[in-house]
């Protein structure tokens, strides 16, 4: 099974910007759909975006314009810029892909 790491979380102020990179084990991003989710305390855990196997992104309209998908395929790996970050950003963030997750990595927005 591959085996996706998440890193790049940390404590922003809002307004600032972060990039979240998800490494996969083995090139799966160009054979499965991708998906980042996320998870703030006490609340499901939702869909941010997602990535298909063609490179095309898709976003949720709550960070549409704000959060950018990349890849970079000789890496196995995607990236989430995240700009224009708010409070209500703050979550657990997970990349999923092939019904693999990563751990997970924590973003707090925050003055």
């Amino acid at each position: 099974q591959v085996r996706l790491v998440e890193s790049g979380g940390g404590l922003v102020q809002p307004g600032g910007s972060l990039r979240l990179s998800c490494v996969a084990s083995e090139n799966i991003f160009g054979r499965e759909q991708m998906h980042w989710y996320r998870q703030a305390p006490g609340k499901q855990r939702e869909l941010v975006a997602a990535m298909t196997t063609g490179g095309n992104p898709v976003y949720v309209d709550s960070v549409k314009g704000r959060f950018t998908l990349s890849r970079n395929n000789a890496k196995n790996t995607v990236f989430l810029q995240m700009n224009s970050l708010k409070p209500e950003d703050t979550a657990v963030y997970y990349c999923e892909c092939g019904d693999s997750w990563g751990p997970g990595t924590q973003v707090t927005v925050s003055s």
